[in-house]
């Protein structure tokens, strides 16, 4: 199968449902001539004429108000947000009227919306332009949020979520960008919810999602050396999450780890542990466990950067830990 790169796979994606749904239209900052800053949009405006692709001015609140309203007329627009940083001056348009409209209205209004956004940390970009986002939008009713890890599932997930009729979060990571895989020429989709087990194992069960999932795929091999056998779950989809492979990975293994890129605190990791406790907790052998940035804002030097993120060497002794430990026993009085 041939091997493209993850923006290839976004752009195909674009190019294919725009072919295929003439209500499709794209909306973003540098998306016209230019091709947008990641040439995702490459070729678009050529091809489908400015008033399916439509760049904007700076100003994310107006642009995905904008997009609110043309969903809700019968369009399918899907914004581009260059980093997923600035959409916090459009909070009020996407978690107050995108989210809450098609319940609001009884059912009467769709929004079929999608925003993409490129998130993530290791740039050296500071504070305002490296933050992970995700639970955020998790923990608002009415969002559907994808995390694609491969340029399969990007292709796959977008063009499922560009058909989707409720409003979905579409988040990227640029250190995946320049990332090759195996994508088909075919017409496919990865369907929203469905999670996959990147690699089995009968040891520890680790979820991950994005960029860091190659980091804790590339542990696992490591350590496989070691006789310590790591089972791998990429949710694909945070919200729906599936979290019945999840459950049924941790009931093989007996330990779950979550090794996420965004903060800890009141994160989805932390989140992915409340359900797994709640539905299979006689089946745990280790406390569950979650790892991921430091509950800071990201510095801009490269040394305070990488110590505020997790590094291979603290994913690798954390994973052996964890391999090799048991639960202490409850205290019942």
């Amino acid at each position: 199968m041939r091997q493209i790169r993850y923006t290839q796979a976004l752009n195909e994606a674009l190019h294919e449902e725009m072919e295929r749904d003439p209500s499709v239209m794209q909306l973003g900052e540098d998306i016209g001539p230019y091709g947008g800053v990641w040439e995702i949009h490459r070729g678009l405006l050529s091809k489908f004429g400015p008033m399916r692709v439509r760049q904007t001015p700076i100003s994310e609140c107006g642009f995905i108000g904008l997009a609110v309203g043309a969903a809700m007329s019968g369009l399918r627009p899907v914004v581009e947000i260059m980093y997923i940083d600035f959409i916090t001056t459009a909070m009020d348009q996407v978690i107050n009227q995108a989210a809450k409209l098609p319940l609001m209205s009884g059912g009467a209004v769709k929004v079929p919306l999608v925003i993409r956004g490129e998130q993530g940390s290791g740039t050296r970009e500071a504070a305002q332009h490296s933050q992970n986002l995700e639970s955020w939008f998790v923990h608002t009713p009415g969002l559907k949020v994808v995390m694609p890890s491969t340029p399969y599932d990007a292709k796959g997930l977008l063009k499922s979520a560009i058909r989707d009729d409720e409003p979905v979060m579409f988040l990227e990571h640029r250190l995946l960008y320049g990332e090759k895989g195996e994508v088909p020429e075919g017409e496919y989709v990865v369907p929203i919810g469905e999670g996959i087990v990147r690699r089995e194992g009968k040891d520890l069960t680790v979820v991950s999602t994005s960029y860091f999932l190659l980091k804790v795929l590339e542990a696992a091999q490591t350590l496989e050396a070691e006789g310590i056998d790591v089972e791998v779950i990429d949710p694909r989809t945070l919200m729906p999450l599936d979290i019945n492979l999840i459950v049924n990975s941790v009931q093989k293994t007996g330990k779950l780890l979550v090794v996420q890129e965004a903060t800890v605190v009141a994160s989805m990791g932390a989140e992915i542990v409340r359900q797994v406790v709640e539905t299979a907790f006689d089946a745990l052998q280790a406390t569950p466990r979650v790892i991921g940035n430091a509950h800071v804002p990201m510095p801009y030097s490269p040394v305070l950067e990488d110590t505020c993120m997790p590094s291979r060497g603290d994913l690798l002794e954390t994973i052996r830990q964890m391999a090799v430990g048991t639960r202490s026993k409850r205290i019942v009085s």
